[in-house]
């Protein structure tokens, strides 16, 4: 009974927490498969990019 109560009087706060979660997940998981396909955060080209070598340490070589 008590769990049911506590579910009547904050059911719609665990919803929106659920919601807010689902959508943080979600973006760490489009931002890793970007991170995997080589895009990066700032939607430019790394060519040209003075910050490049932070973004890809040890593949400087392979920037086009």
């Amino acid at each position: 009974m008590i769990v049911l109560e506590f579910l009547s009087n904050h059911g719609g706060s665990i919803l929106i927490a659920a919601a807010l979660a689902a959508v943080v997940v979600l973006i760490f998981l489009k931002l890793h498969r970007d991170r995997k396909k080589g895009k990066g955060s700032c939607g430019c080209g790394c060519s040209s990019c003075p910050s490049a070598g932070l973004c890809h340490k040890g593949k400087l070589d392979d920037i086009p």
